[in-house]
């Protein structure tokens, strides 16, 4: 009896033990999961120093000095204890054969093969840069805005914080970066819980307009949510067998309601190789509701199904694989890889990872770059040889050296047809104060500007002088009419002619630093005149004149 009784108090405390483990580490019930082979490693070698220690370990063993005895001699190991030590060993052997089985060593070509790349011309995909659509903020920028803006909600600040993600999405037709706000401490969650969190931020990456977006309904179900609220967990008890990604994104639907985008993992050489994406979980982040799609089938406004690492990894695979893995090794023969950072570019109604790619000799040479799709993992290939981006940056960084202002990961825009890296330049507080346009095969050529448009002028007009395009802008219009005022004027020590023309309100500007509108001085009020301009809505940059 006494031994029954026994076998049932440690049958209890294990199972609260394994219960309380579980809670706290939400393992998947998934073989391909390594958090379940830990598990249940874990849980048989306590079974088993249980089992055997419990013939040597009783109360009456207790001395004078409070100190368990244990007596080895009476230690005996029953049948039971010896199945479990074998089974123990057995599940050990599995798992390391797997971790093998699952290797780029032994399946070299199936891993290259994990990503279908289709080589594609850069000006027909990556049209002329319209910079009213164009991201100008990297995450750094726009996590000192959304701190900034919290600051100011007298409201809220107290109780709650800005999350540190930032996810970048596409809001109708935007990009713009969104990040719920968490409880500020475990005491303003047991106050705040019952209504849930009251708001998110969303910045605008084209003009900096930042915004806390208040909700009728707090969100209920989050990352700092505790017990059985927690976003892992309730998707753990909803779904034990799915092995979701480390990566789970906070985007706002077409609805205006905000959802937690869940991506599940999909192993797809071994127990634990060559991971994808085989589903993805919507949560409603409001009510808690989980709808589960396959990867093929998920919604078009969901921008942010494949991690930027994990399509970085993959391409990675596919081009230093591609002559298996010893080549990879030894002697590389073809072998590339992407370049140390990645950004991210909206084209087509999603938001693609853009990477340059290089070869594994480490030069400081691009032979191509890549845009994958973060929802349906297409990827292209684009062959532009040129600088990779640590050499754009630093050329950027060259040209104010004097002011000590750092480059941002570059974007990839097309300006006059022309491969160019755009990056913001900022100070040591993190403020943007210039920015500055490179070309990506001359990279010597670099333009800075304290505005975007002044960057793109100064960059096209250098593209002019070494004769790539002819115009100073693809958007040039025309006007032709009388003079009726002319005057120079010095603006920052270079010479400028203000014009203005019959039948317009505007002011034409012509700076004297380009040589091709010094023709301007041969002009009086009442000449007929036609100017090639940019408009921009009153004093108007002048790119070309004629009679």
């Amino acid at each position: 009896m006494k031994k029954t009784k026994r076998y049932c108090i440690m049958g209890i405390i294990t199972f609260i033990v394994a219960f309380i483990y579980y809670y706290v580490t939400l393992p998947a019930i998934n073989i391909h999961a390594a958090g379940f082979w830990s598990f249940i490693l874990l849980g048989l070698a306590v079974i088993i120093i249980v089992l055997a220690l419990k013939d040597v370990i009783k109360p009456e063993h207790m001395v004078e000095n409070n100190m368990l005895h244990v007596d080895w001699k009476e230690m005996k190991l029953s049948k039971l204890v010896k199945f479990l030590i074998g089974l123990l060993i057995a599940l050990i052997v599995v798992y390391i054969a797997g971790s093998i089985l699952s290797s780029t060593f032994v399946n070299a070509k199936k891993y290259q093969e994990l990503l279908t790349i289709e080589e594609r011309n850069f000006t027909d995909d990556i049209k002329e840069v319209d910079f009213n659509t164009i991201p100008l903020l990297d995450r750094d920028s726009a996590a000192l805005l959304g701190n900034r803006k919290m600051g100011s909600m007298v409201d809220m600040v107290s109780q709650f914080e800005v999350s540190n993600e930032y996810a970048q999405i596409n809001y109708k037709d935007n990009p713009v970066r969104v990040a719920p706000l968490v409880y500020a401490s475990p005491i303003k969650w047991l106050t705040n819980q019952s209504e849930g969190i009251p708001a998110y931020i969303m910045i605008n990456m084209t003009n900096q307009n930042t915004e806390c977006v208040k909700l009728e309904q707090g969100i209920k179900y989050s990352k700092s949510e505790y017990f059985n609220r927690n976003l892992y967990r309730h998707l753990r008890f909803r779904y034990p067998t799915y092995i979701f990604d480390e990566q789970i994104s906070f985007e706002i639907g077409d609805d205006d309601v905000p959802y937690w985008i869940c991506p599940v993992k999909k192993f797809n050489i071994g127990l634990f190789g060559g991971q994808t994406v085989g589903n993805v979980v919507i949560c409603n982040a409001i009510t808690g509701e989980c709808t589960d799609y396959p990867v093929e089938d998920v919604p078009q406004w969901v921008d942010k199904v494949y991690s930027a690492e994990l399509l970085v990894n993959l391409y990675d695979y596919s081009g230093i694989l591609k002559h298996g893995y010893w080549n990879s090794v030894l002697g590389q023969k073809d072998c590339l890889q992407s370049t140390n950072g990645y950004n991210y570019i909206a084209l087509e109604d999603d938001v693609w990872v853009y990477t340059g790619i290089t070869s594994v000799s480490g030069d400081q040479s691009n032979v191509g770059f890549v845009l994958m799709n973060q929802r349906t993992m297409e990827t292209r290939y684009y062959k532009v040889e040129g600088a990779i981006e640590d050499s754009a940056m630093s050329s950027a960084e060259g040209q104010v050296q004097n002011l000590g202002y750092q480059a941002t990961f570059p974007l990839l825009l097309n300006i006059a047809n022309e491969p160019t890296y755009f990056m913001a330049l900022k100070d040591d507080a993190g403020l943007v104060k210039k920015y500055a346009m490179v070309n990506v095969q001359k990279y010597q050529w670099v333009a800075i500007g304290d505005t975007v448009k002044e960057c793109e002028k100064q960059y096209v007009q250098l593209l002019n002088t070494n004769g790539i395009v002819s115009e100073l802008a693809s958007d040039v219009k025309t006007i032709t009419g009388k003079i009726t005022a002319i005057a120079p004027i010095v603006l920052e020590g270079n010479t400028h002619y203000y014009v203005c023309v019959d039948g317009s309100e505007d002011i034409f500007d012509m700076d004297m630093a380009n040589q091709e509108l010094i023709g301007i001085v041969k002009y009086h009020e009442g000449d007929m005149i036609t100017l090639g301009y940019n408009d921009e809505l009153g004093l108007n940059p002048v790119v070309k004149i004629g009679r």
